[in-house]
């Protein structure tokens, strides 16, 4: 099971994509065996390996009905409002299950729901064919968005990322230029490598300072995806005018709606670098240093 950002976000007392009433196990990133079904189970049975989609609409609001289970107006979330993965045992519905094939690990099948996340927030983007992206944050989001913007048609891409140590994995990755915005001319060096023009700019951070750079570096006529998980009070420093000048289109992305499949997919054909993006194993006797307070190189995994 993997720890993901919102995990840390409702461990200190914050909120999450649903409202979590404690007492409940977390953990919403994560894979496993079927250990026993249900008599009305027909697609599943014991023994398989699976990845969850956490997510739980109920298919009968008017967002529902609308193809936006997203938006449904009874979410709730496995990991968040029922216990999850950082349990031992855990009940899910079987439309919640996705087959994995016994090829993948179970760390990497983990990793379907972040993908999934990423894969909605990139669909969003509508990323063409020769496009320019500029990923702001070279965590573990930050490294599936690179990727997957790859995989949409991007021709060249720089990350701003002020971690030294992450530049080597972000060039390995496809990441044509890898700039620290704190210590180096982000301006001068775009123009430099004549990546002047940047048409999506998609940031992974979830800082106020961070959403400011992505519309000051975006290009004319760009789409400015916010995706990184800010805190529920954070607000955004945002001049109005500046996104005007250049007829910016600015957008959000919200949990994984009807992508779990494709994420699945993407991972099982090995067209997706997983492995190193996971920096920690965890023992679940010892899940509380996967909590620690602290910067975080990448990807820490809960093992049984």
């Amino acid at each position: 099971c993997g720890v993901c950002g919102t995990d840390l976000h409702i461990f200190s007392g914050a909120k999450g994509a649903t409202d979590c009433n404690p007492p409940v196990i977390l953990g919403h990133e994560f894979s496993g065996i079927v250990e026993k079904v249900g008599s009305q189970v027909t697609r599943v049975q014991p023994g398989q390996r699976v990845t969850i989609d956490p997510n739980i609409s109920c298919g009968a609001c008017d967002h529902c009905r609308n193809g936006q289970p997203h938006f449904c107006d009874a979410m709730a979330a496995t990991g968040v409002n029922y216990n999850g993965g950082f349990a031992e045992y855990c009940k899910v519905l079987e439309r919640q299950l996705f087959v994995v094939p016994d090829h993948v690990p179970f760390e990497v099948a983990a990793m379907c729901e972040p993908v999934a996340c990423c894969l909605h927030g990139i669909d969003l983007c509508g990323i063409k064919a020769g496009d320019t992206v500029m990923i702001i944050g070279g965590g573990t989001i930050g490294m599936i968005m690179l990727q997957l913007a790859q995989l949409s048609g991007a021709c060249r891409i720089v990350m701003l990322e002020p971690n030294k140590s992450r530049f080597e994995l972000a060039r390995k990755l496809g990441a044509d230029l890898v700039i620290d915005p704190f210590s180096e001319n982000v301006s001068a060096l775009l123009h430099e490598h004549g990546m002047g023009n940047i048409r999506v700019v998609i940031e992974c951070v979830g800082a106020p300072e961070s959403v400011k750079s992505a519309i000051e570096y975006a290009g004319k006529a760009a789409t400015v995806m916010i995706f990184g998980l800010t805190g529920p009070d954070d607000s955004i420093p945002y001049q109005p005018f500046e996104a005007f000048k250049k007829e910016l289109t600015i957008k959000t992305s919200f949990v994984n709606p009807n992508t779990q499949g494709r994420a699945r997919d993407i991972i099982t054909s090995g067209k997706l670098n997983i492995i190193d993006l996971i920096s920690d194993y965890v023992k679940l006797d010892h899940i509380g240093d996967a909590f620690k307070p602290g910067p975080r190189n990448g990807k820490f995994i809960v093992i049984p």
